[in-house]
């Protein structure tokens, strides 16, 4: 079952009928380019063309009997061509069909994954400028550190999106590759002249060398940048998990007219979007582990990959696409509690603003380390007692001697924090 909010065209190029037409479209084109060197006459390529047709139920019909699918599909394709037929598959193997298809379909797959980030880009762009000047406390270890703002977030996931979409250039790049070599990889039954066409025709590159199979480092390099797209996706999901937390609720997931969040307790309103974004994320980090194993093969060629791939490549695809689909409709339609942002900028009592006090008395002329401690013994008091830090500060005669109360106060000025926002948008946005 494809996902819910992943598009049909996705999972339309992972069915049977697509995947043998693929095939079919690789075979056509290696007869096309025998024809070109002379090998096959115009009038039988013009029958091939006209009369080779995908039958599913056919070609699995006979993949019973065979055991051997590339079999089956030449065997099933040759009782709709006829005496043609005989010049289909000539002096290839199968990988040549398996691995050159497998390359246009992974092809096919990004320019919808494209399609995808640069979707998911425009609505983080859009919502960074939103939210670009409205205040959020920043957090290390899950504890309060020093403001930012909720835009800053929003403009961090766009640009590691960026760095996602470069790398699934180069990872296409790298993969686009088609062979058409034969049996180990040297033309000793087809010309290199017949695979330099096919690929040229396809949108592919022929690989400089290859064995039976294209080598799976290509291969590798696109799941696990797949793999790490989806991690990207995982960690704002999971931020987003964390934000609406009932104790900080900053952020919350959109929450449909009619939709239920537990059987039990009425009450509930879950990240059930973000949460499910994470589970399907750990699936596609273990592809990429899997797609790394593909890379040590037996000799010229084992088939140990391709049981793997059959699962991998579907997979990755789709669940990236969905990842991809649904994270843009979180990030479109969830909700922002700004007054909530400030009621918890506040709810430290001003320990977020330590480090301005240290670098103040700093610059006062105290050492480091006796300014550390000063500022510290006040910060351990106002945790323990739930007092307010800046009157603790103000009545600590060691940090009046050198600060005064208007000096303490305008350490206590939160804009300070913000005053480069611009400055960082620029470096993201241009």
């Amino acid at each position: 079952m494809i996902p819910r909010y992943t598009r049909e065209a996705m999972g339309r190029l992972w069915t049977d009928e697509a995947r043998f037409s693929t095939w079919l479209e690789v075979e056509i084109a290696i007869c096309e380019g025998w024809n070109r060197v002379g090998i096959i006459p115009d009038e039988a390529l013009k029958v091939i063309r006209e009369r080779a047709k995908i039958n599913v139920e056919r070609i699995r019909a006979l993949e019973k009997v065979t055991r051997h699918d590339v079999i089956a599909f030449v065997s099933a394709i040759g009782e709709t061509v006829g005496p043609e037929a005989r010049y289909i598959h000539m002096g290839v193997t199968s990988s040549d069909i398996l691995d050159t298809a497998l390359a246009v379909t992974l092809k096919r797959a990004s320019a919808l994954i494209f399609e995808d980030i640069d979707a998911i880009m425009s609505v983080l762009k859009r919502r960074a400028y939103e939210f670009k000047d409205i205040p959020q406390i920043g957090r290390s270890h899950g504890i309060h550190a020093e403001p930012i703002t909720f835009g800053l977030k929003l403009a961090l996931w766009y640009a590691e999106m960026a760095r996602n979409r470069r790398r699934l250039t180069e990872a296409v790049e790298d993969v686009a590759f088609g062979k058409v070599s034969g049996a180990v990889g040297t033309f000793a039954n087809v010309p290199p002249e017949v695979e330099a066409y096919v690929c040229e025709k396809l949108g592919l590159k022929p690989a400089p060398i290859s064995t039976q199979i294209i080598q799976r480092d290509r291969h590798a390099h696109f799941f696990t940048t797949l793999a790490i797209m989806a991690g990207t996706l995982e960690k704002i999901a999971t931020e987003i998990r964390h934000l609406q937390r009932t104790e900080v609720l900053e952020v919350e997931e959109q929450f449909a007219r009619g939709q239920k969040g537990s059987s039990a307790m009425p009450h509930k309103r879950n990240p059930v979007a973000s949460e499910n974004i994470c589970g399907v994320a750990r699936l596609v980090k273990s592809y990429a582990q899997a797609s790394l194993d593909n890379i040590p093969l037996w000799h010229e060629r084992d088939i140990s990959h391709s049981s793997v791939e059959r699962v991998i490549a579907p997979d990755s695809c789709i669940l990236v696409d969905y990842m991809l689909n649904r994270m843009r409709n979180i990030l479109e339609n969830f909700l922002i509690y700004p007054e909530r942002m400030r009621k918890n900028l506040g709810k430290t009592r001003g320990l977020i603003f330590s480090q301005r006090v240290l670098l103040a008395l700093v610059e006062k002329g105290i050492s480091r380390d006796d300014a550390y401690e000063m500022v510290q013994r006040n910060a351990m008091t106002a945790w323990k007692e739930e007092r307010d830090f800046q009157s603790l500060l103000h009545k600590d005669p060691d940090i009046r001697r050198f600060l005064s109360a208007d000096e303490l106060a305008e350490l206590f000025d939160l804009t300070y924090h913000l005053k480069h926002v611009d400055t960082l948008f620029k470096r993201v946005f241009g």
